[in-house]
């Protein structure tokens, strides 16, 4: 195949199964097909186009391991020059991507991460990361983790998370222990806060203290105390979730939804407490350049601290995707690897 400016071509190392590629599969989501799933891997670099550089500006090489973003983004329009590289005029997405005679214009059947190789765009950011670091680690960067990224940025706009001398670190309730949510904790907690996750399933809360929170709530029967929060990530996107966090967040806090990327019954909202209040109410979808970067700076450094490695359960070859994604469907742990089976990791023909 023929690069262009600023394209490279990776051999995928290990995809993860996002719950968005789960949702697609069931036809909870709707997308144009033909088209390759899978928007969560890791791999290296095998051929570069002119031009084509990392998320730190230098050029990209022959063997570098990637991680890349979820999106490609124009640069020019006004919402990326605003830093809204995720909301793009012109946004294309790795996974989500039609392919076929109708779009064989757009040169872009390797869309997707559930395959050998994928073709990265000019416009996609583009992160190396080290060899040391394991593959399970780094692949849901791409997607989930930073995500989190964006969501703990977003509230820190609002409120500082670190200990002061005049003041402790903050209080953070977490709703939703899947993998946005327990890197969340990780994040918080290694900036000083002191952090509560709330999810019903026993085995997530026993893994959120792992993750480093210091509380772990049943919402089924475990109450949570009225303003006592600082700041609300819910990552769950249950209706219930999300209105218990706002009635959670204390004044001044900051409230901040990213779970919610499906259709749900209406949450009430008193507009007088968020007046009265100073709350702040932020949504969180996908995640800007940045916080890729500052995902994988944070795996690398943190990584090993927590059990990110353990998030991904069961890895299936890429034969044997159907299996995969039935896996990931029962939720049985946070993610699902996928990856080319020894026959399949060739290059791909000049």
């Amino acid at each position: 195949m023929v690069l262009g400016a600023g394209e490279a071509l990776v051999r995928v190392e290990l995809a993860t199964i996002c719950g968005s590629d789960v949702h697609t599969v069931l036809g909870h989501r709707e997308e144009p097909v033909p088209l390759v799933l899978g928007h969560e891997a890791v791999g290296r670099v095998e051929r570069v186009g002119h031009g084509a550089r990392a998320l730190d500006g230098s050029p990209l090489s022959a063997g570098d391991r990637v991680v890349w973003s979820l999106t490609v983004h124009c640069g020019d329009c006004n919402r990326c020059l605003r830093g809204m590289t995720q909301k793009c005029r012109a946004l294309r997405k790795y996974g989500h991507e039609r392919f076929g005679a109708e779009a064989a214009s757009n040169r872009w059947e390797l869309s997707g991460g559930f395959a050998t190789h994928v073709h990265l765009l000019a416009g996609t950011a583009i992160a190396r990361v080290p060899a040391e670091t394991p593959a399970a680690v780094l692949a849901p960067a791409g997607c989930g983790i930073a995500t989190a990224c964006a969501a703990l940025r977003v509230a820190l706009r609002t409120v500082p998370l670190a200990r002061r001398a005049e003041a402790p670190g903050a209080a953070v309730l977490v709703t939703g222990g899947g993998l946005i949510g327990l890197a969340v904790t990780a994040m918080a907690t290694v900036q000083g806060a002191s952090v509560t996750v709330s999810d019903p399933d026993e085995a997530r809360r026993r893994l959120a203290r792992r993750f480093g929170a210091e509380h772990a709530l049943d919402p089924t029967c475990d109450s949570i105390d009225p303003g006592a929060f600082d700041i609300v990530i819910d990552a769950s996107g249950a209706p219930a979730a999300v209105a218990a966090g706002l009635e959670a967040v204390a004044v001044g806090g900051a409230v901040v939804w990213v779970g919610s990327v499906f259709p749900t019954e209406p949450v009430p909202v008193v507009p007088e407490r968020v007046v009265r209040g100073l709350i702040t109410i932020s949504g969180v979808h996908n995640y800007a350049q940045q916080d890729l970067a500052a995902a994988i700076d944070f795996l690398v450094q943190h990584g090993r601290d927590f059990p990110f490695e353990e998030l991904v359960g069961a890895v299936f070859d890429l034969e044997r995707i159907d299996d995969a994604v039935s896996r990931a469907g029962e939720q049985r742990e946070a993610r699902v690897g996928v990856r080319p089976g020894a026959g399949a990791a060739g290059s791909l023909p000049a």
